[in-house]
């Protein structure tokens, strides 16, 4: 059960890294729109798992790969957003948010009938 400490620094962490995603950072690959649809922090705050939906193209894992490439880099600007805020910056894990192909399956299925 995530504290309203880790809800706040999860919102704060998903709003900056969306951010930083779409100004600071090269694109993870042209023509593909990339968007955090969650974060997630560790209880001791030293870790954030940022899920990644990925409009765009069908090599979803190739940007993703990518993303946790570079998040020592995107880690740097987010520190440079957040310094006041906290005191550790957490290590980024970026995943791959598939609830939306979830959601397009069971809408294809009811379809079907």
């Amino acid at each position: 059960m995530e504290t309203t400490r880790q809800h706040k620094i999860a919102k704060l962490l998903q709003r900056d890294l969306g951010e930083i995603l779409q100004r600071e950072v090269p694109p993870l690959a042209p023509g593909v729109m990339v968007t955090i649809t969650k974060v997630q922090v560790s209880p001791d705050l030293s870790v954030a798992k940022a899920y990644l939906s990925i409009f765009g193209t069908a090599k979803k894992e190739e940007v993703v790969a990518k993303a946790n490439k570079i998040s020592r880099e995107i880690r740097g600007f987010l520190g440079k957003r957040v310094r006041h805020q906290l005191r550790i910056i957490p290590e980024l894990q970026f995943f791959e948010d598939d609830s939306l192909d979830y959601i397009e399956n069971i809408d294809k299925l009811l379809n079907d009938k």
